[in-house]
């Protein structure tokens, strides 16, 4: 059997070291765990406030067994083995035979997590899980309502100790994470069998036959989008040739940009592990169509052992993260997953394109559909740990990974095109490349590319070692010491910039020489094998892996010009207004004169005038001058509020003596900051020497939506965002400037995610795209989207056939009648939302005291503050902990909270009609109502109830969670009303089912979670208060693993759960 495709990114990077004789499981070892004595079944009951609870456990098969007669955990149950995965079945069968398959994962792995937890704990320990289970599943489904129904549990965990609440939270909290896990593998087996489907299905006539490279008949697939444009087109698309639509595709690009925000809980051991589980998950369902009993049994073990691996593993992050580890965790998915997959989705592309276009029609090999960056390393706004000298490390171990995994490749190309060009093309004159290699080589050489290609990686070879001696120098100058430039090291001699690759173009020439070479000779079919992967890789990732972009706050800057206008005996730049501002830099800026000598902040005779802030900017800036070529992206400003904040970076960055200056990008993130973007950059376009700056004439906006949503609420935000979009395109129109956005969105819809990546592009405003997107991709959503090799190509797949769809799709905007209900929507939405969060002084207390907001920071799951100033209250609060600690009550108050007072304010109005026009007609507004219909389904008022009742003592803030209560009831009515729905997402019956399946579980982390918190709140300094913390950030995970999974939204647990043979999940058989 071969090893999943979609293995995840820690899989893969374990089974590249393994021995090559070996698997990630041993071949020869005996059943490890199977030697366990169970006992005959026996019935179990537990009297508790007044009622029994039945805990369904079997003395040797507790917890998640589902079949009496299941002498020992197995993958392979019978109704999972099939000779033909598609062979004439319908694909209805197909569906069922998948959730078949899903369940008896599922059931094995719940199985294997229960028998660790008895043989670590003891029965006693598991009867309490399953007595706890019992209750949530009886509190949803038995006649109490409201937070009554979680009373009994509360009763219970109240009596568990310390360390029991921390066991019976891992449970769970593994649990959920192992289903993920499942769920994860079962998306990509449906993807398998759809494209193998879609091959032989007779329903896809209208279009040729597909190819099954990409998916041809799903619409967020790329293939599907060409198959709509050129086959099936309606009146929403616009009228559009072959070669418009090769036009797109061949100049369309994708950048995402990595980020370390915190929202990733999972250790990435626990990621490792659940990625091995989803490859042995890949190989029992080859095993399944042909295998052995000995193969299936080998696949059993791994599992056990695998499963028993994870429950022994301390899933809480003992050590906050440097900016360096954030870093090397973040690239990791560059060099396991996306090194591969990103060329073999270009080579599927290309065979996409070649088969519905046209032969002619291939992907240029140069083309760049997607361009990678990141913020690890370089992001400094609000966080001390990234210095100067942090980033230079992080661009030098960029540089270290970059150079070694181009050897390797290049090692590869050696050994696979090693022979000899056809005799007699020596004096082919039209042969120029070839010319060139046997000039460098030798007429003589017998194996000429093998010898063009050895001193090129050879030199790759150097540029490692010069950047691990670089590398070592940065960290000695950081640790205090002295680090000359002739000093010898353990890398032998010293190498200088010279003897090594610092520039991709000069890499990308060798390597296009040797393909054009090959073409001459008539070996285009070499070509454009493995040294064609190569050169996309190259074009993609080139010597630096990814740039970092620099992030810094406006006032830094402003601080730092600050001190150096004192310094030279100008006054205080702060003390300025902004036309004087803009007129002095605008002045320094014409001025070859430097401000002030690189250095002269730190000699003593100086000290008076810079602060340690001020000599810290400077010397970012000092770092940035040093840079070598693409190791630095973008110099992104939070906070931006005008046109000096702009120019500052402009100054400081030539001042510094910076060669090639990184474009400067203004991050607008408040709802103030959004509606005076259009007069900030209107100011900036009218100063020659700016526009002179920008090459190519080319702007970068970056336009913030997790803070601009938690300053004025979700639909304020979301109309504000739409609109700043709208107007500065068409203000750079009018002079003449190319404008690309920077979406700055998180993966929750709080954030200003979507769990509809296709559908979020499509919902922007027309004219705002243009081709060009680029967007971070934040904390979990990083692994969630490109952890996995099989993940990673279908979102690749998904953005390009989003960018691609946007480029020929009507969307008109909104009519002047829309424009004006949004303005008002928004004005009324935004008032009500700050009323609360701003403007009631009972709010406060009540975010503290019912959410675990005080307790976040000992996650350890970022090297980031919370806050931007340790002295703040909730507007420094960072918008991720902000939506991270209401998502954990399950409240999501930030996504909603104004939006029905808006809806029905209006809904009473004269204006009522426009409204429901407004829904039904207006895509982007019906997307965002949709988008809160969907997170008040996910929402549970009665949750938040619990925290309250259990943490919150002040009479005062009591009272305020009644009224919040109130306002999300009215809400939900005010959707529903507006939607013209019955129940809160009731045409998503996927996650409806989701939801009825997930639900008892979080209830019980939250149970559990309201208990730790109570304890630890009353323990602090007590012998308890560390194991109590543990208990704690056990269950933020647990809950964070069951509700916040973006991709759960689609296809989870995707089965008839009400089955009387098996009662999946709803019964007595899982947890």
């Amino acid at each position: 059997m071969m090893l999943s495709a979609s293995r995840s990114l820690a899989a893969a990077r374990h089974v590249a070291k393994r021995p090559s004789s070996g698997r990630y499981y041993n071949m020869s070892t005996a059943r490890g765990f199977a030697a366990n004595n169970f006992q005959p079944q026996r019935r179990h009951q537990e009297f508790h406030n007044g009622k029994w609870f039945d805990n369904s456990t079997k003395r040797g098969r507790t917890w998640f067994s589902s079949f009496s007669s299941m002498n020992e955990p197995t993958l392979f149950s019978p109704s999972t083995i099939t000779p033909d995965p598609i062979a004439s079945i319908s694909k209805a069968d197909q569906i069922s035979a998948d959730d078949a398959m899903l369940r008896t994962d599922v059931r094995t792995m719940g199985t294997l997590l229960g028998d660790a937890i008895r043989m670590h704990h003891g029965e006693d320990v598991l009867n309490k899980v399953e007595a706890l289970r019992g209750m949530a599943k009886e509190s949803r489904t038995g006649g109490s309502k409201g937070a009554e129904r979680l009373q009994p549990m509360a009763d219970y965990v109240s009596q568990l100790s310390a360390r029991e609440l921390v066991v019976v939270s891992r449970a769970f909290a593994h649990f959920l994470g192992i289903a993920n896990a499942a769920e994860a593998h079962q998306r990509c087996r449906r993807l398998k069998l759809d494209l193998l489907r879609e091959t032989t299905d007779v329903n896809t006539s209208h279009i040729p036959t597909p190819i099954g490279a990409l998916h041809a008949t799903k619409r967020d697939s790329t293939a599907g989008v060409l198959s709509q444009l050129l086959y099936n087109p309606d009146s929403n698309h616009k009228k559009t040739s072959k070669e418009e639509i090769y036009k797109s595709l061949t100049t369309q690009t994708v950048e995402l940009v990595l980020t370390a925000h915190p929202t990733q809980v999972n250790r990435r051991t626990l990621l490792e592990k659940h990625g091995r589980v989803q490859a042995i998950l890949n190989d029992a369902d080859e095993a399944r169509v042909s295998s052995t009993p000995y193969q299936r049994q080998i696949l059993d073990d791994a599992l056990r052992r695998e499963i028993a691996s994870i429950w022994q593993t301390d899933e809480v992050s003992r050590v906050k993260p440097s900016p360096q580890s954030e870093a090397e965790r973040g690239t990791l998915v560059i060099e396991t997953v996306l090194w591969e997959v990103l060329p073999q989705f270009l080579r599927k592309l290309d065979a996409t394109m070649k088969w519905s276009l046209g032969e002619e029609y291939g992907l240029p090999l140069t083309a760049s559909p997607f361009k990678f960056a990141s913020w690890m390393g370089g992001d400094r706004d609000g966080n001390p740990n990234v210095t100067p000298n942090v980033t230079r490390e992080v661009c030098l171990t960029n540089r270290i990974k970059a150079a070694e995994l181009l050897e390797s490749d290049v090692r590869e190309l050696m050994a696979l095109i090693s022979g000899d060009p056809p005799r007699g093309m020596e004096g082919d004159s039209s042969a120029v490349a070839y010319q060139r290699i046997r000039d460098r080589v030798g007429k003589e050489a017998r194996a000429p590319y093998r010898s063009y290609l050895n001193p090129v990686a050879q030199k790759l070879g150097k540029t490692a070692q010069w950047a691990k001696q670089e590398l070592k120098r940065v960290q000695k100058r950081s640790a205090g010491g002295v680090a000359g430039v002739q000093e010898s090291d353990k890398f032998g001699d010293v190498l200088t910039a010279d003897e090594v690759y610092l520039s991709k173009d000069e890499l990308m020439d060798e390597l296009m020489t040797v393909h054009q070479s090959l073409c001459e000779t008539g070996n285009e079919v070499v070509a454009n094998g493995r040294l064609a992967d190569v050169i996309r890789k190259v074009s993609a990732f080139g010597l630096t892996l990814v740039p970092l972009d620099v992030r810094q706050e406006s006032d830094r800057h402003a601080e730092a010009l600050d001190c150096i206008t004192k310094y030279l005996g100008l006054g205080s730049f702060l003390q300025w207004d902004e036309g004087a501002r803009v007129n002095w830099i605008t002045q320094q800026l014409q001025s070859k004169r430097p401000l002030i000598r690189t250095g002269d902040w730190n000699k003593p005779k100086n000290a008076e005038f810079f602060t340690p802030t001020a000599i810290d900017t400077l010397e970012t800036f000092s770092m940035i001058a040093e840079q070598h070529e693409a190791s630095l992206g973008a110099y992104v400003i939070s906070q931006c509020t005008s046109a000096s904040d702009i120019l500052s970076v402009l100054l400081l960055q030539l001042d510094a003596g910076v060669k090639k200056p990184l474009r400067v990008v203004p991050l607008f993130e408040t709802l103030d900051d959004l509606n005076g973007a259009v007069d900030t950059m209107e100011q900036l376009y009218n100063i020659p020497s700016y526009v002179g700056s920008l090459e190519g004439r080319k702007q970068e906006i970056m336009i913030g939506y997790s803070d601009s949503a938690k300053d004025a609420g979700r639909l304020a935000a979301s109309w504000a965002q739409y609109e700043t979009q709208v107007k500065l395109s068409e203000l750079a129109k009018k002079y003449s400037i190319d404008v690309t956005y920077f979406h700055g969105k998180g993966g929750t819809v709080g954030r200003g995610g979507h769990p509809a990546t296709f559908d979020a592009i499509l919902s922007h405003a027309p004219g705002t795209i243009n081709g060009q997107f680029r967007v971070t991709e934040q904390g979990e959503m990083i692994n969630q989207n490109f952890g996995y090799s099989d993940r990673a190509e279908r979102t690749l797949d998904i953005y390009t056939a989003a960018v691609l769809a946007e480029q020929h799709t009507e969307r008109p905007l909104p009519t002047k009648e829309f424009k004006d209900m949004m303005d008002k929507l928004s004005q009324i939405s935004c008032d009500a939302y700050r009323r609360i969060v701003r403007g009631d002084e009972r709010f406060v207390p009540y975010f503290r005291a019912a959410t675990p907001e005080l307790e976040l920071s000992n996650l350890n799951i970022g090297s980031r503050p919370a806050k931007r100033k340790a002295s703040g209250g909730v507007e420094s609060l960072r918008a991720i902990p902000w939506i991270f600690a209401w998502t954990q009550t399950r409240l999501n108050l930030p996504t909603w909270l104004g939006v029905g007072e808006a809806i029905n304010q209006v809904l009473s109005s004269e204006d009522e009609q426009v409204l429901r026009k407004m829904y039904k007609e207006w895509g982007p507004f019906r997307t965002t109502i949709d988008l809160v219909e969907m997170i008040l389904s996910k929402s549970d008022s009665s949750i938040a109830r619990h925290y309250e009742n259990v943490l919150v003592t002040d009479p005062k803030a009591v009272e305020l969670g009644n009224e919040i209560r109130e306002i999300h009831d009215a809400t939900e009515h005010a959707v529903l009303d507006l939607a013209g729905h019955k129940k809160l997402s009731e045409h998503n019956h996927m996650l409806m089912r989701l939801m009825e399946v997930r639900n008892p579980y979080v209830d019980c982390l939250n149970v559990l979670q309201a208990e730790t918190l109570k304890r630890l709140r009353q323990s602090e300094g007590s012998f308890e208060e560390e194991v109590l913390k543990d208990a704690l950030l056990t269950t933020i995970t647990g809950v964070a693993n069951g509700t916040i999974q973006k991709d759960s939204l689609g296809s989870y647990l995707s089965y008839v759960h009400n089955r009387v043979d098996d009662k999946f999940m709803t019964d007595d058989n899982l947890l």
